[in-house]
């Protein structure tokens, strides 16, 4: 295991001082490794490890390559691990999102566009007063993904995509055992639109962290 971590190393060496750039084809197996100063089999290994986490893209017939490097590409990996969550940490989860998904909104309240927002305002409204919890949900999950991809950052954008899978069940959860959850989450999505129509970057970031808070709020009082 060591060898094929130096060998990762290496590999990361190359691409991190630009030797090797995205889209960048790798040299034949047998002169890279003579180059690194590994065996064909420890190279051989870094190359798969790194695929794994789309560093490198392995095309049959075709040669290594390096991949895109985009954030987008790269934090996959992040929403592979978080599918292994444990119930008990879904709490954790929220904590994290309603401290990254409030920033987000704040910045999409100055970049997003009235495109944008006539968009959001349809989704709602396509959606009516009284959706079904699944419906709800998935608009959820829709709404605050076209508001954080607005932000401008795709790295928030990736991050905070890959961060909604465990909360999903809690948020289904709340939408059926919780009395006013389907109304409450329509009026505090309408409030998020309407400071992203005013431009009001605190008022945004304020509605967005009640919104998650309250879920958060919800879930503690039932575990």
């Amino acid at each position: 295991m060591a060898v094929t971590d130096e060998a990762i190393e290496k590999i990361k060496g190359m691409i991190v001082s630009g030797a090797l750039r995205p889209g960048d084809r790798l040299p034949k197996e047998s002169e890279l490794a003579a180059d690194l100063g590994l065996s064909r089999n420890s190279l051989r290994e870094a190359v798969r490890a790194l695929s794994l986490i789309r560093i490198l893209d392995v095309r049959q017939g075709d040669g290594t390559y390096v991949t895109s490097l985009d954030p987008q590409l790269l934090l996959e990996a992040l929403s592979f691990v978080v599918d292994f969550h444990r119930d008990d940490t879904v709490l954790e989860f929220l904590a994290v999102r309603r401290i990254l998904e409030p920033a987000a909104t704040a910045m999409a309240a100055v970049r997003i566009s009235e495109q944008q927002l006539d968009a959001l305002t349809a989704q709602l409204d396509k959606l009516g007063d009284n959706p079904s919890v699944e419906d709800l949900v998935a608009c959820d999950l829709e709404f605050h993904r076209g508001i954080v991809h607005s932000s401008g950052n795709s790295v928030l954008c990736s991050l905070l995509d890959g961060l909604s899978g465990p909360t999903t069940r809690a948020r289904i959860w709340r939408g059926l055992t919780q009395e006013d959850a389907v109304a409450r989450t329509l009026r505090e999505h309408r409030a998020i639109l309407a400071a992203l129509r005013d431009r009001d970057a605190e008022a945004a970031r304020s509605w967005a962290t009640v919104h998650i808070a309250s879920v958060e709020q919800w879930l503690r009082s039932t575990l």
